[in-house]
């Protein structure tokens, strides 16, 4: 990922915060032939150092936890808030003209070898500990154990755990750093205009910003 300094994100705290809000991550990994691409909520464990551990899971049936390359670093990209940029928002439209569009955007790239663990009790502790987490966020009490047993153990035979330490990690926080003050401040303000989760969120990383 090419990454101007003033975009560059290398707190670990930080990104693994972005991972967390967005745990659902691309995993390209390379294949015998070919690169391979797939879409896996991931637990971000940061206990182990220095960069943490990934771990998640894919149906057995996916050939993917097969064909790990073990000499070229798989990759997990974690996408965060991103908003469209019009040039229009910038006091610089007035005063010269010389503006283009853009799109702000915050990112974090992963990199490990992955393994593949087909323990039915890590399986289960995985899957508990997603499904606690993510049920937290919804407000609802549901539990894997709430399904009958021989069913979760059918459903626990069909998956494989993958996990992934992470060797190195990479966050781009592309916040608008590179304009003049005003015209940030005017990409704050205009956001911040539209009422909107996402353009209220993305005010907000700009703003975080606007001194750096």
């Amino acid at each position: 990922m090419y990454i101007p300094k003033q975009f560059e994100e290398t707190r670990i705290e930080v990104l693994h915060d972005l991972m967390r809000s967005h745990p659902f991550g691309s995993l390209v990994t390379l294949g015998s032939s070919e690169l391979i691409a797939n879409h896996i909520p991931f637990l971000v464990d940061a206990t182990p150092g220095p960069f943490g551990v990934l771990r998640g899971h894919v149906a057995k049936a996916n050939p993917v936890w097969k064909e790990f390359s073990t000499t070229m670093e798989s990759i997990v990209i974690f996408q965060g808030p991103e908003h469209y940029i019009s040039p229009s928002w910038y006091p610089s439209k007035l005063e010269h003209g010389k503006v283009v569009p853009t799109w702000n955007y915050a990112v974090v790239h992963a990199y490990g070898f992955p393994k593949a663990i087909e323990d039915p009790n890590w399986l289960l502790n995985l899957v508990n500990d997603l499904t606690d987490l993510n049920e937290a966020s919804q407000g609802s009490e549901w539990k894997v154990s709430d399904a009958p047993s021989d069913f979760v153990d059918k459903l626990i035979r069909a998956i494989v755990g993958i996990e992934i330490p992470i060797a190195k990690i990479n966050g781009k926080w592309k916040m608008s750093q590179n304009l003049k003050q005003a015209d940030r401040q005017g990409v704050v303000e205009k956001l911040e205009s539209q009422n909107k989760y996402e353009s209220d969120i993305m005010a907000e990383l700009v703003r975080e910003r606007l001194d750096s």
